[in-house]
């Protein structure tokens, strides 16, 4: 059924053409078995590998691409669903006693366990510092003038406009603002990650809070 195609293939694929190209140009669906033994006694034209090479890359990068695609709109699925299934959490947080607990096992990992006269927390990931402020004022009726904040950056940054950018995450004025803490390890070697904003460290003057905050996970998980 497709011999009336094999003298305009044969031509075709002495010029140089894929047996895609070809198909393509007949518009017609040519089995590649078909097309092999009609042209398999053909001399390729020369640089015709080197146009196969230069189609397969382009068809690997092409499907690369779809892949992560599709590997990036998986995940988003997924981060979607666990939005979904957990949003109640929100909610939840409100409760006190559950947000002390949280606000307990934060400090247990982040925060500053010799510290006895005040809550001292530092971290570099904003998320990490919201979210602490956030179940610290929640829990506790604070003295926003007891805040001090201390910005702990690299020697080549700008220490004025990473204050600005703690200030935004903390609001906390800057005039609670220690002197910023220069790393000297970091003296004349340029910094590699440009989205680095330092570490923000953060002081609540409240002995009490801190006794409490330290007593919590002793007296969840103690007999």
């Amino acid at each position: 059924m497709y011999k009336q195609f094999k003298e305009e293939a044969v031509k075709l694929r002495k010029e140089g053409k894929t047996y895609r190209a070809i198909c393509k140009s007949l518009n017609v669906e040519i089995p590649k078995s078909t097309l092999s033994e009609w042209c398999k006694n053909i001399v390729l034209p020369m640089g015709y590998q080197r146009k196969i090479n230069q189609y397969r890359l382009f068809s690997l990068e092409k499907a690369r691409k779809f892949a992560l695609m599709a590997i990036h709109k998986k995940t988003e699925d997924k981060i979607e669903k666990f939005r979904k299934i957990n949003q109640h959490l929100r909610d939840e947080i409100k409760n006190k006693d559950t947000a002390k607990i949280a606000l307990a096992m934060l400090y247990l990992g982040e925060g500053g366990k010799n510290v006895r006269h005040c809550v001292y927390f530092g971290n570099s990931n904003p998320l990490i510092i919201n979210l602490f402020l956030c179940l610290l004022r929640n829990v506790y009726s604070l003295d926003e003038n007891r805040f001090r904040c201390t910005v702990q950056c690299r020697a080549d940054q700008d220490i004025e406009k990473l204050e600005k950018f703690w200030i935004n995450i903390t609001k906390i004025p800057k005039s609670q603002f220690y002197k910023a803490r220069i790393d000297p390890r970091t003296v004349d070697k340029p910094s590699k990650k440009l989205e680095y904003k330092g570490v923000c460290r953060i002081d609540y003057f409240s002995a009490d809070i801190v006794r409490e905050l330290l007593e919590i996970p002793k007296i969840i998980v103690g007999p």
